[in-house]
């Protein structure tokens, strides 16, 4: 049947954005004679090679965005027209993501971080002064307030974790326009906060200068044997001549002397298991789709990382963006992939840029695209930003991302590696396991093995952050203790003591001061009810509210899930209320009756939720009232 199209019509800005993005409209001229009108149904629905296109849907949408700061109808609905999706499906897509507005809003947006991260270093003191001095968030700006509405005004708007933890508190600035600014800053002040809102430029990008350290523990391995961060701080991540220089694309010709098969041998036996938080073996999910007979395979790099307290992607992407690249390269060739697509999250736009430079000097350098390295190995990568959905760092929701769909996540089976992007064989891997990749294929799979220990193998990245002396990423061997690592980061803050420690990020838990002796292993934390999650280490002292924190946790699931599943979408509303109601004193049949009903909800959502989201949103509420008894006096308002 016919799409039927909004009346309003694009402008012509929101014609340039679309067509940047999505090349200039093929001609629907009928061919009849001089006179003839265009078939309107052709120009609008195009048949099979048009609704092939349907994956572009988010990078059209996001180029509205950045050209004109909002998305209207005329705008969506030229969207829908060069596409041929439906008006309802679009809105859909386009209403689903944080970072895409379908009202009105200015072309300068400050998104101002509350997350927790942020509140320990004075986030919401931050946000009430910043309120009385630029006016309400735009979330609570009516649509009256033209003044604050005007395109060319400015608005500020609260903001989940944006990943830059270790400069906390922290916003992004964006700008919309023909030439559109996109910029993380750290270390916000007020003033600066209302320095930004009224045009000034915003410093070099805070992302640029990450905080980070190589450390070995005792009676482990020494420093040199470390290796995702030695070219952190010391390489130019913008020249692929420095990045050669410093032992670039080894890995790779190692990889094609081996041969694909001799590539997953190492991985095998270097037991590395994913750093994302699942840590399944990398090795056999490789060897479980180059052994699948239905092509094209895809290689898909998960760098949609929203935990909060988790920064490690950032770092690694801004800073060591070639090493990812030759990784994604020599896992395509492992695993017989042409194609991989990197997912980087919407608030990491220095990222982004300096990956699609190491990109285009590759394939500049015949090192990605036809026959790289004159050998059978034809791959390729394109960027997707993420537009800011948490939902989206599991691997389906990333998928249906890509084909330009709400980022809800599908029911397995199927898994992935048989039936994952574009219904094809796919990899999915996220940043710090590809970083694994080069010393593991260059040095053998048993010399990675020797660092960590039996179970857990190699060193891991770990995001410090929170009321620490020296917040930054710290890489460190598996096994070192928590009490170790977190005197890496120079301990809790001069003159405070340590009141707890959140492991793991939002779908973590908390770790009580008495349990600092715990090995950082995956074996010694499953034994101890944790997870190492993904890397996160934030710490807590006598200063931070914890009840407050424990409800942003909840605000933050609420609001993060994809409503797809009744006990995910229920359950976590239904949390957040019940831990208000403790907070405020006005339990319903006193505290025994409400701690049972969040009991009670937590399983429902582990046992019935379709992805990790429903399945971890109890957890450090769980953790709370168990590990640290924080709601066991009567009124709830303290520990």
């Amino acid at each position: 049947m016919d799409i039927r199209l909004p009346d309003a019509p694009p402008t012509v800005d929101e014609r340039l954005a679309v067509d940047a993005c999505l090349g200039v409209p093929v001609s629907a001229w009928d061919g009849g004679a001089r006179g003839s009108k265009r078939d309107a149904h052709s120009s609008v629905v195009g048949g099979r090679e048009t609704r092939a296109q349907r994956h572009r849907l988010l990078p059209a949408l996001q180029a509205l965005q950045s050209r004109i700061g909002w998305i209207s109808e005329g705008g969506l609905g030229y969207v829908c027209a060069r596409l041929g999706v439906p008006p309802a499906d679009a809105w859909g897509v386009a209403t689903f993501y944080a970072m895409l507005a379908t009202s009105p809003r200015p072309r300068r947006v400050l998104h101002v971080c509350d997350d927790i991260a942020c509140r320990v270093r004075g986030a919401r003191e931050l946000c009430a002064s910043l309120e009385r001095a630029a006016g309400p968030p735009l979330s609570l700006v009516s649509a009256d307030h033209e003044v604050l509405l005007d395109a060319d005004g400015a608005a500020w708007i609260h903001a989940p974790c944006l990943g830059l933890c270790d400069r906390a508190p922290a916003a992004l600035l964006t700008v919309a326009g023909s030439r559109p600014e996109e910029r993380l800053v750290g270390g916000l002040t007020v003033d600066r906060a209302m320095a930004l809102l009224r045009g000034a430029k915003a410093d070099a990008d805070a992302a640029a200068t990450p905080a980070v350290s190589q450390q070995s523990g005792p009676d482990v391995q020494p420093a040199a044997s470390l290796r995702l961060l030695r070219r952190v701080g010391k390489v130019d991540p913008q020249r692929l001549e420095a990045y050669r220089a410093a032992d670039g694309y080894m890995a790779l010709v190692r990889a094609l002397e081996i041969g694909a098969e001799g590539v997953i041998h190492e991985m095998n036996v270097s037991k590395l298991l994913g750093r994302g938080g699942a840590a399944f073996p990398t090795g056999r999910k490789w060897e479980a789709v180059r052994t699948q007979t239905r092509t094209p395979h895809y290689f898909v790099c998960n760098a949609d990382e929203s935990e909060p307290g988790t920064f490690k992607d950032r770092v690694l992407l801004t800073e060591d963006p070639f090493a990812i690249v030759e990784a994604m390269t020599i896992a395509a060739f492992a695993t017989g992939c042409e194609k991989g697509f990197v997912y980087v999250r919407a608030e990491y736009p220095l990222a982004a840029a300096r990956l699609e430079l190491a990109i285009d000097a590759a394939r500049g350098a015949g090192l990605l695209g036809h026959r790289i390295l004159n050998a059978e190995l034809s791959f390729d990568i394109e960027i997707r930003r993420g537009a800011g959905a948490y939902i989206c760092g599991e691997e389906t929701a990333l998928f249906e991302s890509i084909e330009g769909r709400r980022g809800e996540p599908r029911s397995k089976p199927p898994f992935p590696v048989s039936k994952g992007l574009f219904g094809m064989p796919t990899v999915v891997n996220n940043v710090e396991t590809l970083a694994n990749v080069l010393p593991i294929v260059l040095n053998g799979g048993a010399a990675f093995a020797r660092t960590g220990t039996e179970q857990s193998t190699g060193t891991r990245l770990f995001c410090l952050s929170g009321c620490v002396r020296a917040p930054g990423l710290y890489e460190v061997p598996m096994g070192m203790s928590l009490r170790s690592v977190l005197e890496l980061a120079g301990g809790v803050r001069a003159g405070h003591v340590l009141r707890a420690l959140l492991l793991g990020g939002a779908a973590g838990a908390f770790v009580r001061p008495d349990e600092l002796d715990l090995r950082l292993t995956h074996e010694d934390t499953r034994a101890a009810g944790l997870s190492l999650g993904s890397g996160v280490i934030m710490a807590f002292d006598e200063t931070v509210d914890l009840h407050d924190i424990v409800l942003r946790i909840a605000a933050f699931f609420r609001d993060e899930s994809c409503g797809q599943c009744v006990p995910c979408r229920v359950g976590t509303v239904r949390q957040e209320e019940a831990l208000h109601r403790i907070a405020s004193g006005r339990t319903r049949g006193g505290m025994a009756a409400e701690l049972g009903l969040l009991a009670d909800l937590g399983a429902s959502m582990k046992d019935g939720s379709i992805c990790g989201l429903g399945q971890t949103a109890y957890s450090a509420v769980e953790s709370a009232v168990q590990r640290l008894g924080l709601y066991a006096s009567p009124s709830g308002v303290s520990a």
